[in-house]
């Protein structure tokens, strides 16, 4: 079989639902990957008009989770961010939880993604803000990742932070070299998240996961409570923009791309990863069922933003955004965006003609005839197709979808 994530969910995704509970987006997830590009989703026809050679493309899915169809929407991304990016230094810095709460994680995704982007933002902001570091607004964009290299359920964010910030309408530039002190930073990350968790759960907001009784509970807290929490800073990096191309990687396309899966079969996967212990790359076989598992763990819910943008990068702040610029005499910060490339005509391979979209077919919508009046473009397709012939048992004209092409 062909060594690919669909290829995988197809042969193995229907023994795992039998024996697994999913949710409705994970099942939502699992179904797009597995139709994706496929007649299941319909697709596209062109024609040409001079010698009645039909091309056909099938849609693709567009979830965020299908790892075939999310180059267009990275780079689109991607794109969108450097033009939102002040030209200065900035920090990487990552939050990441404790490993013991992740099962409290997957019972409560919302308020978990949720309270992560909160505490993380809010930590930063707050001692920034603080003359003792910087005394200013600084710019957050903020990306939630809940895997590790090895598909693992591992949740933490990656926040950009700006090496400055805007204080008294003037740009106030980090002066001691470094962004702030760790251990401050680890201390109120902790304390904000274990307070919000301890109010949830007296409100009677969480759930606890199965199995977990009043006593568990209490025994989690004060161990969490006791570790020193995981944040790493890094940089500065000149703008930011290596940290944005490492970011978009991952916004789209899910957790594995099909470039890092080796061999796939009956029994198993493997796919490579590298080490962040050593730096290698290495080889990793897991059971087909395992894989599907860790794949479909990190399925967003409906509505989460995986990106989130706070202080100076919030989109209102453009205003603010074009004063530091032109403090720092960079460029427009409200330049408009480059134009798109026009798509390139398709031609007929045999003449040579350009073809003409006639068709578009699409899963959970009845197309009926055609039976309006005749346009210009419905008498070339009948002169290709014959005119006596009917082109149109169970379609009529429609304009592309978008991201089908």
């Amino acid at each position: 079989m062909d060594a690919t994530v669909q290829s995988v969910f197809r042969l193995g995704f229907e023994a795992y639902s039998r024996s697994h509970r999913l949710s409705i987006d994970q099942h939502k997830a699992a179904r797009a990957i597995m139709e994706c590009g496929t007649e299941a989703l319909g697709h596209e026809e062109w024609i040409c008009p001079e010698d009645g050679h039909i091309e056909r493309q099938a849609h693709s899915c567009r979830h965020r989770s299908c790892p075939r169809c999310h180059g267009a929407y990275t780079h689109e991304w991607l794109e969108k961010a450097k033009r939102r990016l002040l030209p200065c230094d900035h920090y990487h810095v990552v939050f990441t939880l404790p490993h013991e709460l992740n099962d409290l994680w997957r019972y409560n995704r919302a308020w978990s993604a949720d309270h992560l982007f909160k505490a993380a933002a809010e930590t930063l902001r707050e001692l920034l803000r603080d003359d003792r570091y910087l005394g200013g607004e600084v710019g957050l964009l903020v990306a939630l990742h809940t895997w590790g290299r090895t598909l693992v359920f591992h949740p933490h964010v990656h926040v950009l932070v700006t090496g400055g910030g805007w204080a008294e309408r003037a740009w106030k530039p980090l002066e001691k070299g470094f962004l702030l002190p760790v251990g401050v930073v680890k201390a109120k990350f902790r304390g904000k998240w274990l307070a919000w968790l301890n109010d949830a759960y007296g409100r009677g907001a969480l759930r606890l996961p199965a199995g977990w009784s009043e006593g568990d509970w209490r025994r989690i807290l004060r161990k969490v409570a006791r570790k020193s929490w995981n944040v790493r800073i890094e940089g500065p990096y000149r703008h930011g923009e290596g940290v944005l191309n490492y970011l978009s990687r991952y916004i789209h396309g899910g957790p594995i791309k099909d470039s890092r899966v080796v061999a796939a079969d009956g029994e198993g996967v493997v796919f490579n990863y590298r080490d962040h212990t050593d730096g290698k790359s290495k080889c990793m076989r897991l059971g087909m069922q395992t894989f599907i598992g860790r794949i479909l763990s990190h399925v967003p819910v409906k509505g989460q933003h995986n990106v989130r943008y706070y202080g100076l990068y919030v989109p209102k702040a453009v205003a603010k955004r074009e004063l530091i610029c032109q403090a720092l005499g960079e460029r427009n910060a409200v330049s408009p965006l480059p134009q798109k490339a026009s798509r390139s005509e398709r031609c007929c391979p045999n003449c040579g003609s350009p073809l003409l979209h006639w068709l578009s077919r699409r899963r959970e919508i009845s197309y009926k005839r055609n039976t309006g009046a005749v346009s210009a473009r419905d008498r070339i397709v009948q002169q290709a197709v014959g005119a006596d012939a009917d082109p149109w048992p169970r379609y009529y004209f429609a304009p592309s979808p978008r991201g089908s092409t």
